[in-house]
């Protein structure tokens, strides 16, 4: 059995096109979208996915606006930087870029957003939201792997679904998630981690497998069921090779695999995208 990729850059790519429909129609009713980043500090990665960020915007019609400080920069002058995209009207929704320098206190800044310009959709009170069923912005990488596995028209309503890792960015709220009886969802959840003895006891009996632990190659053939989908969500690096917590040979057994690189990673950008213009079209109506 040879996998069917689950195609995360095709589909955000598609996702993007309709957002930008969706942004012309904001603007041409005086609206114009507005994405607003955090920057603290030099680290290449983080500045590289801001800057990836800030070319989906331009690619669809969404502004962008940027802050970058310095590695030294105290708490209270980042609160100020927070405080003051919180009340600019000029930006819909904002994310602070993580992690923060080790002398920061990243839950107070993060407290400081405000939930309705949450764009990661991870502020306590828009996780709450998600724990009642009630709308508001979703966590993007969650989000992401539910529109993945739909567009592909993997079943997951009445299915079981094993989910490795219980971070709060992916396995705690795509568990609460795909639990949801709402599109895509609706399914047996089983959360386990590597604290938990003898994985293929439980990842076997799966019918959708997503893998966010952040070890490479944790999840391997002999523990998945022939026909599974299998989303590899948490990834580690190795030099500048990125690794994923699914091992090659996956393929050779699943139904449904991610690639290594063009899977997740699109889909949370795309979901960011929307929950930016989900939040425009807020402002739009009031």
């Amino acid at each position: 059995m040879t996998a069917v990729l689950l195609d995360g850059e095709a589909l955000a790519a598609s996702m993007r096109r309709n957002l930008a429909v969706r942004v012309g129609e904001l603007i041409a009713g005086g609206v114009t979208p507005g994405l607003g980043t955090i920057l603290v500090g030099d680290d290449a990665p983080s500045a590289r996915y801001v800057a990836m960020k800030h070319q989906d915007c331009a690619e669809i019609g969404i502004n962008s606006a940027h802050a970058h400080l310095p590695e030294d920069v105290t708490e209270a002058e980042l609160l100020e930087v927070v405080a003051r995209f919180n009340t600019d009207p000029a930006i819909d929704a904002y994310l602070i870029q993580l992690p923060l320098p080790r002398h920061l206190n990243e839950e107070r800044i993060l407290l400081a957003v405000d939930p309705d310009k949450d764009v990661d959709g991870l502020h306590p009170i828009n996780l709450g939201r998600l724990v009642m069923g009630v709308p508001g912005p979703l966590p993007c990488t969650p989000a992401g792997i539910v529109a993945l596995l739909a567009a592909n028209g993997v079943q997951v309503e009445g299915k079981h679904v094993v989910i490795v890792g219980r971070g709060l960015t992916i396995g705690r709220p795509l568990a609460l998630l795909m639990a949801l009886r709402r599109p895509g969802c609706n399914a047996a959840v089983t959360v386990v981690h590597t604290g938990v003895p003898n994985l293929a006891h439980y990842l076997f009996d799966a019918d959708v497998v997503v893998a966010a632990a952040g070890s490479a190659g944790l999840v391997t053939r002999e523990m998945i069921k022939p026909g599974a989908a299998v989303v590899g969500a948490g990834v580690s690096w190795e030099g500048r090779r990125l690794l994923s917590d699914v091992a090659d040979d996956v393929a050779e057994v699943a139904g449904y695999l991610t690639p290594r690189i063009g899977g997740v990673g699109p889909m949370t950008r795309a979901m960011l995208l929307e929950n930016a213009v989900a939040a425009a079209t807020r402002r739009a109506a009031r």
